[in-house]
């Protein structure tokens, strides 16, 4: 709009002027890299990057239980004694410090062939869990991108803010000096000196609030992005908003890409991987299981004083479950409820979702509504200020009627900007509920 593009233009200027002094110590931060630092540093995605990347090692067929178990195994001992022996025939034998000694290594393998399905159902529920922790990462990264947004949009709103107000200080102080210079030459009153110097007190105390305003702006800025919250700077983009966004659109993009509606539907797919594993307690477990072992030991008391053997096992295990109490029975309707409760979490999701998303769209265009009106009230207030100003120069019209158009003008500005921010915190809002929020 054009009368936006000029109050823009004018507060550009300004704040070139006004943070002139202090440039060089201030770094400049674009939103791009405010999102960027965050995504790096934010402490919230590293734990659920940390909980999605413990996923993923789960998400494997041994951890399923479809691969075998192979175990290598080493044994070596001994034991020295003395011994009596005393046969049925013949003389007493005693032996002291009789040693003994025994050695035996070897491998076995055991697997489980068959365990009514339980390990197949295990390995696609560990890959929908890996799943989850990919959904529960992007849900945590769309947050963060959404926090920096605001927090970044918060501060250039902040700027335009110390630069409005800084423009109503200069006034005053214009019109002190008128209002002495009139005192001076005999045409002006001590009272209007005064009135003057309180009302550019006020507005003195007003623009140090904005400036304080500002700075715990920043301070929280850095606090999402996790870095040293002591850091000055000064945000370099301007706030633009994009007016064709459509509710149709939106909302078949979020039931595509909400990240909790898809952890809602991956949640009701893990409790039918549930039952399936539940089921699968109904049928027998075969195992086959073999090995090598090799054995060596040495008895001189024994019958044989030495012995060795080595060679190959095998073997072949089966169970069948027959009667646990009924839990079996119990456990299966649990896990049928728990079916029942994933499938409402579902659709209660997706109803809360469309509900946030057509409340956020109704605010949405309400805002822009505003923010028009508001752009018209910023030019109206300040073609009167100036009208107004150079009124008061020439000495037609009373110090309270500057006053007063001095006071719609920074009104206007002020509910223009506040417009635009909320505008541009629905339109993110938006986005982020509908999972199509990104850096640009």
């Amino acid at each position: 709009m054009k009368t936006t593009t000029k109050v823009k233009g004018i507060l550009f200027c300004m704040a070139m002027l006004a943070f002139f002094p202090v440039a060089r110590a201030q770094e400049k931060l674009s939103l791009q890299e405010a999102i960027s630092i965050a995504l790096k540093n934010n402490y919230d995605i590293r734990l659920i990057n940390n909980e999605a990347a413990i996923a993923k090692n789960n998400a494997n067929p041994g951890n399923a239980g479809l691969l075998p178990a192979l175990t290598a195994n080493y044994a070596n001992g001994g034991s020295r004694q003395n011994s009596v022996q005393t046969p049925a025939t013949g003389e007493e034998r005693r032996i002291n410090g009789a040693r003994n000694t025994n050695q035996s290594y070897g491998v076995a393998l055991d697997w489980t062939v068959f365990d009514g399905f339980q390990m197949f159902a295990n390995y696609e529920r560990l890959k929908e869990l890996q799943k989850l922790g990919e959904v529960n990462a992007k849900s945590t990264i769309l947050a963060t991108i959404a926090d920096v947004i605001n927090g970044y949009y918060a501060v250039v709103r902040q700027q335009e803010l110390v630069v409005a107000t800084d423009t109503a200080l200069d006034i005053s102080r214009l019109r002190i000096t008128i209002a002495q210079n009139k005192l001076s030459i005999g045409r002006g009153s001590r009272l209007d000196v005064l009135a003057a110097t309180v009302d550019y007190n006020a507005d003195t105390s007003l623009y140090l609030q904005q400036k304080n305003q500002l700075r715990n702006n920043i301070v929280l800025l850095n606090q999402v992005m996790a870095r040293d919250v002591t850091i000055e700077f000064r945000a370099t983009d301007s706030i633009s908003i994009d007016r064709s966004l459509s509710y149709t659109d939106m909302a078949t993009q979020a039931e595509q890409l909400s990240p909790i509606l898809q952890a809602a539907f991956i949640n009701k797919k893990v409790a039918e991987l549930n039952l399936k594993q539940v089921k699968g307690q109904r049928y027998p477990i075969v195992g086959v299981n073999s090995g090598y072992e090799f054995s060596k030991s040495t008895s001189p008391t024994g019958f044989n004083q030495q012995f060795r053997a080595n060679g190959f096992t095998y073997g072949l295990t089966a169970s069948l479950p027959l009667f646990n109490g009924f839990l079996q029975r119990q456990n299966e309707r649990n896990a049928k409820i728990n079916i029942s409760s994933s499938s409402l979490n579902l659709e209660k999701t997706r109803t809360d979702l469309h509900a946030q998303l057509l409340s956020a769209y109704q605010n949405y265009t309400t805002n822009l509504d505003l923010l028009k009106v508001e752009d018209n009230n910023v030019d109206i207030a300040r073609q009167n200020l100036d009208i107004t100003l150079e009124k008061y120069r020439l000495g037609s019209i009373a110090p309270l009627e500057l006053r007063e158009a001095q006071r719609n003008s920074i009104d206007a500005i002020t509910r223009f900007l506040d417009a635009e921010y909320q505008a541009k915190l629905t339109e993110i809002s938006l986005k982020e509920i509908s999972g199509t929020l990104n850096i640009q």
